[in-house]
């Protein structure tokens, strides 16, 4: 017989989704387990750029001095280089937030930061090397998981099972939850590579010779992704870690003195994207928030920070219903529903962007920034507009009963004058066209 454990709410996966929920739900005096299979959480090549979403909710509850306490960079401009054509692309010092400016923090600090916060609370505990392998179901509802532990299988017996486990999920995967996939036509090879002080910072990309290389300060090196047609990583490693080196000098030249540190097919390693959706997030018992919900593509970085405003949402739902022991379906339904129209959203804007690089995959030679490319980055309050889509998104959560920024309330203002700037830039250069020649 297996031992068993009891939690109001058992959480599957200890990622950003499953680590801000159990914190979130604690310290609403919900008793909350998390489960992570792992026995720490340093993993490289995670999501690290915390969005002012995000940095938002941290202000919220009380601990963004905390946070920022943390060793990491901050990015208040992204700009990219297309063909050697360098530009702007987002501003962020207008973004309606208290901190306009992206965090750039490896996602182990980011989670140990928050699970500390979290055991301060006695409700709460973090179970690392639990790795759940089903589901339990009882009455016709989903009422607990399997796990193997250092010390055997175990049980835990829970109200409601949250699945935070990711893109691959186990959870969604028991409960057959039927996805709906999305075609995708890049992968990413992430590696690391040593950064000089004098190297531009340049999060948005480099876009060049049929490629795209995006380079994540870390301090002394970059965190760096390479963006490939989707399986073709066997073709590149066919033609050589030379050539692999001279195609990222060619994007990137000022990276010539250090792409020799790449001795190793094992430095490189490959993300498979994927872009996906639930139809359904839940059963009876059972939720999915996060990737284990919608697998997004690394567009944007946006990743972390949706799995956040999920975890935020949720909390701000369920948490009475928790306490009380009368978690409903309607209330699951009610989540999603709120949640799922800004996953739409977004991963529409992803997939618009992942056309974009399919011509590019077209073209292997030199590019030319286009014409259309330099006139928009000209339209009065354009890196405005995508600061609030990359830094902000669509319908940010907020902690229930806090209180909101001043900024933040008075962001319709904000919106209206980003409008007006963006329709006067339009008839400006409407004007500029029908300008009679002097």
């Amino acid at each position: 017989m297996l031992n068993t454990l009891r939690s109001t709410c058992c959480i599957v996966g200890g990622g950003p989704a499953g680590i801000m929920l159990g914190y979130l739900l604690a310290r609403k005096g919900v008793e909350v387990t998390v489960l992570e299979k792992h026995k720490d959480f340093f993993r490289d090549f995670r999501g690290d750029t915390v969005h002012p979403s995000t940095l938002e909710v941290m202000y919220e509850l009380g601990i963004l001095e905390d946070f920022l306490r943390v060793p990491h960079q901050e990015l208040h401009q992204l700009v990219g280089t297309v063909g050697g054509f360098t530009f702007k692309a987002v501003d962020l010092r207008h973004v309606p937030m208290h901190c306009k400016f992206v965090a750039l923090m490896p996602q182990w600090d980011f989670l140990n930061f928050l699970s500390e916060k979290a055991k301060g609370y006695p409700n709460f505990a973090l179970r690392l090397e639990h790795e759940v392998t089903g589901l339990i179901q009882s009455d016709s509802r989903i009422s607990g998981v399997i796990a193997n532990t250092p010390g055997g299988p175990i049980e835990v017996q829970a109200d409601l099972i949250v699945g935070c486990d990711g893109r691959n999920s186990i959870v969604r995967r028991a409960a057959e939850l039927p996805v709906l996939e999305f075609g995708v036509p890049i992968d990413v090879l992430w590696f690391r590579i040593g950064r000089s002080g004098d190297d531009p910072e340049q999060l948005f990309g480099n876009i060049n010779y049929g490629s795209v290389l995006v380079l994540i300060n870390r301090g002394d090196y970059f965190q760096s992704g390479l963006i490939i047609r989707k399986g073709s990583f066997e073709d590149i490693k066919r033609e050589g870690l030379e050539a692999f080196r001279r195609n990222v000098v060619r994007i990137a030249p000022y990276l010539a003195s250090r792409v020799h540190e790449l001795q190793d097919w094992n430095q490189i390693k490959l993300l498979t994207v994927r872009l996906n959706r639930l139809r359904r997030w839940y059963v009876s018992g059972l939720l999915c928030i996060g990737d284990a919900a919608h697998a997004m593509s690394p567009a944007g970085g946006v990743g972390i920070n949706l799995a956040i405003q999920d975890a935020v949402a949720t909390a701000n739902v369920l948490s009475g219903a928790l306490r009380e022991r009368r978690v409903t379906e309607s209330l699951l339904a009610r989540l999603q529903c709120r949640r799922e129209f800004p996953t739409r959203v977004t991963q529409a804007m992803q997939a618009n962007a992942h056309k974009a690089l399919e011509a590019l995959f077209r073209n292997p030679g030199p590019v030319k920034a286009p014409w259309q490319l330099k006139v928009a980055v000209k339209i009065p309050g354009i890196s405005h507009v995508l600061a609030r889509a990359v830094g902000v998104g669509v319908r940010p959560e907020h902690i229930a009963g806090a209180r909101r920024s001043r900024a933040y309330r008075n962001d319709r203002m904000a919106k209206f004058a980003i409008a007006l700037g963006v329709a006067g830039g339009f008839l400006s250069v409407l004007v500029m066209r029908r300008k009679p020649a002097s």
